[in-house]
């Protein structure tokens, strides 16, 4: 696993093994972060269920003014400061040790771009997009992994695109126009 694009490109990440451990691929990462291209530099990123850190170091590494990187399991964060500590990562960025949607309900409309990446096979991911318009500036975007295509509403949220990589599924998602006082 590499970093794709941007100041850190081609630098190796450290890896955890194991079942549990589902890094996006960099195929993935490249594709979507030539999607956000124009709307990357300045950002403020929020990689909600960040693993390794690679969509959080990826969107720093192409100009996010400022990451925050969150995970519960201790393992993750442990691993996520190796990447840092080896990139030599500048201090734009803060690591949370939170329950996400904890998180989300404390932040108030503070990122510009949010990446929920939850665990597979549990429901993390729609309980988060239940909450993510809390965190979310006006103007601002979520992009949801899954290996399974969204399907369905979430209060709040407009879905405007989707996209299939393998079988990775990523839906993105702005706020609804009544959410935005229009």
């Amino acid at each position: 696993m590499r970093i794709v694009g941007g100041k850190y490109k081609s630098r190796v990440l450290c890896e955890l093994k194991g079942e549990n451990i589902r890094p996006t691929s960099d195929m993935v990462r490249e594709s979507l972060f030539n999607i956000l291209q124009n709307r990357i530099y300045g950002a403020k990123f929020l990689d909600l269920f960040c693993g390794t850190g690679a969509m959080g170091i990826e969107a720093l590494s192409r100009g996010a003014a400022f990451t925050a990187f969150n995970d519960a399991d201790r393992k993750s964060l442990a691993l996520l400061n190796k990447n840092i500590e080896k990139l030599k990562v500048d201090d734009s960025y803060k690591i949370y040790n939170l329950d996400a949607l904890d998180l989300l309900k404390r932040a108030g409309g503070e990122f510009d771009i949010i990446y929920i990446d939850p665990p597979y096979k549990t429901d993390l991911g729609i309980k988060a997009l239940k909450l993510v318009a809390n965190a979310l500036n006006d103007g601002g975007i979520v992009i949801f992994e899954d290996e399974k295509p969204f399907s369905g509403e979430v209060d709040g949220l407009t879905v405007y695109d989707r996209r299939k990589y393998g079988r990775v599924h990523l839906t993105f998602f702005v706020l609804s126009p009544l959410n935005k006082g229009e």
